[in-house]
């Protein structure tokens, strides 16, 4: 629902807050903003100017060359002697003293604005004519479709502004396009038809602001239909209840032209476009008062006939889009004397649309069951601004005014003369006043509220309420969800700010409740992996028997379902890790050049049962990285993510999985054994983390440097916060040292023995220890490992000296115990 607050401020008396005050005051006490439009940044720079000279251009025979007079608002542009200035326009509707729209050089075109390259304009030479900036049509304004002449000003017509039409005057404020349209969600009004149109919101915005609203005079007092004839027209109500009001009225001699630009802006603000002034009128009522209205080419309908019926069995129609539809006998048709002529309460019919050849209409103002008008919506898959207002259920009480405004509107735009007496089929609804009591509104709000207080609320909204015996509330007409005594506590509380109602904690003590250790270990290593720019996944904890083989996990240890979601997700899995290698190339392809994956989930086995014979359930994080290019090792990329969420996982030891820890064999199946290791917790296994098999990188499409691993969640449990420790005052030492050792010699068992022999030499300083490089000459049975140890004191300044005998003990173990020689 768009809502102008220029079309707004028509309706108050005070003045609005900032927009920003504003959107948070409706977004607590009427409905959700969507979007907040500041419209008038793209009509900041169009002025009106009065074309002072229009010439021939000399080398085009379709151009003029154009003077105009800006008033000498615009700054940097290039005048004649007289301070007009040069603008080249190819409109045939071009001619001396006219007022036109002028969008000077460094403005944008309107029409462009929210486009992902907007046209900037520019100074620029025509034919060999300089131009500045462009004389503007409705279509390049965004107001209307036109683009056969530009927009042509008259100084005579009404505008919704106090400024006269003259040159250099703001375009956008002369005709209200400075304005803030806000976009509130549908589905906030469900129960509220009245605010499906301005004057609604408007009343509304002044109630939450504690403001009084007064309805417009065309709003208020019943309205008085005179006797009128002049076209023949016959009209009758046979919906059995399903039409609760019908009016309708014929005028003749209307004159279909292109609506006033006042209207077209109008309507262009909240969302519409215009068409001609009588589809313009009908749309401006409807948007201005929530009730859809219709207007019917008189002369088109057979017979001079309208009827309100249900549709009769093979009746079909064709409607305004141009498609035929068959009608169900559970839809509304408005009919001629010969058939459906359209779909009542959705849209209207083709063969009785207004055009340009139009002389006389017939207007209608009708309401429609809710609920008969939502099924037909859904069974045609028809939905409009009309069908939308009418399911959530219009007053007919307010049908009368509607038409009344409805006919001095068509008058001021069109002409016409009323041609018949204005039919209406009458309503026996009415809206029941409500009893209550002030205790029944305070006890269920928590307030001690007056009832001068309460009726303040209410009646700034136009809710009448009496305070003799109790309270009674009177509905206004428009009002259709206020019924019971609840509604009115519901529209006190509400009026009054539930923001503001007191918050009161049960009178008793209550101790903190413990938190779930699982919970906020998931939480933190979402939030850690998601900064280091992982991304969670939600896969089904069921897998095709492909996934499971292109892994190399046996599906015979897995649990086949008998009844599948679908013949894709056959079996439950027994590991994470295919779930997620399953999802690297769609998005490879999708053009991730890099990325990383993560899941918490279930994996289960066959022949692994608890106590009570059920399968146990292994609660797992997996991860993988990928990438398309890198010039990182897989490994150690996988591995950096393990040790953000696992700082003691310095070292991981490589195993053979499938020897030592056969129970998890389906989770080390991927897994590259000669590039992979499993991770321990002490003398327990939790998991497994390395590259990936040449057969599972070729059977998942995988690029060639991707790596992840799969831990047990127990262990993420376990994992002690981070503790804080100080930085040192005194500068730290960096050394170096090279070992060859044979090719047989894993790198994480030189790793070991340094972090060993350090704690050794000196268990009083800190250390780093970070590979640096590992290198080995080709056929050579040897191999180089370079390590950098960055040494640190708290309570003083390191020599050179001292940091070498620590790493001449890492040389002297390395010689005793790994044959290792330092070069």
């Amino acid at each position: 629902m768009r809502v102008s607050l220029n079309q707004i401020k028509q309706f108050i008396d005070f003045e609005l807050p900032p927009v920003d005050e504003l959107v948070k005051k409706i977004n607590s006490q009427l409905g959700k903003v969507e979007e907040t439009i500041n419209l008038g940044e793209r009509y900041e720079k169009a002025v009106i100017v009065k074309v002072v000279s229009c010439e021939d251009h000399p080398n085009a025979d379709r151009l003029h060359v154009c003077r105009v007079d800006d008033g000498g608002v615009v700054q940097d542009v290039e005048r004649d002697e007289n301070g007009h200035v040069q603008v080249v326009c190819g409109a045939p509707n071009v001619h001396t003293d006219m007022y036109a729209v002028w969008l000077p050089p460094s403005s944008t075109v309107p029409a462009s604005f929210a486009e992902k390259e907007p046209f900037v304009l520019e100074k620029r030479e025509i034919r060999g004519v300089m131009s500045n900036g462009m004389l503007a049509a409705g279509d390049e304004l965004a107001i209307n479709s036109d683009h056969d002449g530009i927009i042509e000003i008259d100084p005579d017509e009404w505008k919704p502004s106090d400024e006269a039409v003259k040159p250099g005057v703001s375009f956008a404020k002369l005709y209200g396009l400075d304005d803030h349209v806000i976009d509130i969600e549908n589905k906030m009004f469900t129960h509220r038809p009245d605010l499906f149109g301005q004057l609604g919101v408007a009343r509304e915005i002044a109630g939450i602001h504690h403001q009084a609203f007064t309805s417009p005079d065309w709003y208020a007092g019943a309205p008085e239909f005179s006797s009128a004839s002049g076209l023949e027209f016959e009209v009758s109500n046979n919906a059995d209840g399903n039409v609760p009001r019908l009016m309708t009225v014929a005028i003749k001699d209307v004159v279909v032209k292109p609506s006033p630009l006042w209207l077209q802006c109008a309507l262009m603000r909240l969302g519409a476009k215009p068409i001609n002034n009588i589809v313009d009128v009908t749309n401006y009522i409807m948007l201005l008062t929530a009730q859809p209205v219709h207007a019917y080419d008189y002369d088109k309908l057979r017979g001079h006939k309208l009827v309100a019926r249900m549709a009769l069995p093979g009746e079909e129609v064709t409607l305004l889009n141009h498609k035929q539809y068959a009608l169900d006998v559970t839809d509304i048709v408005i009919a001629d004397a010969e058939g459906p002529i359209g779909l009542a309460g959705i849209m209207g019919g083709g063969d009785s649309e207004v055009s340009d050849e139009t002389k006389n209409v017939v207007l209608e103002v009708a309401n429609f069951d809710m609920y008969t008008i939502r099924k037909s919506s859904m069974h045609h898959g028809l939905f409009t601004d009309a069908s939308n207002r009418f399911n959530k259920g219009q007053s007919p009480l307010q049908n009368s005014y509607v038409m009344n405004l409805l006919m001095t509107s068509l008058r001021d735009v069109a002409g016409g003369e009323q041609a018949s007496d204005v039919f209406d089929s009458g309503t026996d609804r009415v809206n029941e006043p409500i009893a209550g009591s002030v205790d029944f509104i305070n006890q269920r709000l928590g307030l001690g509220l007056s009832a001068s207080e309460m009726r303040q609320l209410l009646e700034n909204v136009e809710v009448k309420i009496g305070l003799e015996n109790g309270i009674t509330v009177e509905p206004p007409f428009w009002r259709t969800d206020i019924r019971l005594a609840e509604d009115v506590v519901e529209e006190v509380g509400r009026l009054y700010g539930f923001d503001k109602l007191p918050l009161e904690l049960p009178l008793r003590t209550m101790a903190p409740t413990v938190k779930d250790a699982i919970l906020t270990m998931k939480t933190k290593v979402r939030e850690s992996l998601s900064r280091a720019g992982a991304n969670e996944v939600l896969t089904y904890s069921f897998v095709h028997e492909r996934v499971l083989e292109q892994s190399g996990q046996d599906s015979a240890q897995a649990y086949r379902l008998s009844n599948a979601l679908s013949p894709d997700l056959q079996y439950y899995r027994l590991s994470l890790t295919p779930s997620l290698l399953d999802k690297i190339h769609m998005n490879i392809k999708a053009g991730h050049d890099e990325f990383a994956l993560f899941e918490f989930g279930k994996a289960h086995r066959k022949d692994d049962m608890d106590d009570e014979g059920l399968p146990r359930e292994y609660e797992r994080l997996a991860f993988v990285y990928a990438a398309k290019k890198s010039s990182e090792t897989a490994y150690y990329k996988a591995k950096h993510y393990l040790e953000t969420l696992a700082p003691e996982v310095s070292y991981i030891p490589l195993r053979d999985f499938s020897i030592e820890y056969p129970i998890f064999d389906q989770l080390a199946q991927p897994f590259e054994p000669g590039r992979a290791a499993v991770v321990m917790s002490g003398e327990h296994f939790v998991g497994v983390i390395g590259e990936y098999k040449a057969s599972v990188r070729r059977a998942f499409k995988l690029p060639e440097t991707t790596a992840g691993f799969e831990i047990f969640q127990s262990f993420l449990v376990k994992q002690k916060p981070a503790t804080y420790q100080p930085l040192s005052r005194f500068p730290s030492v960096t050394q170096d040292i090279s070992l060859r050792i044979p090719v047989a010699t894993t790198y994480a068992a030189v790793f070991e023995l340094a972090r060993q022999a350090t704690n050794e030499a000196a268990s009083n300083l800190r250390f780093d220890i970070s590979p640096l490089a590992l290198y080995q000459p080709e056929g050579s049975d040897v191999k180089t490992v370079t390590l950098r140890f960055k040494v640190t004191s708290d309570n003083r300044t390191l020599k050179e000296e001292e940091v070498s005998s620590v790493v001449a003990a890492v040389a002297a173990a390395g010689k005793d115990k790994l044959g290792a020689e330092r070069i």
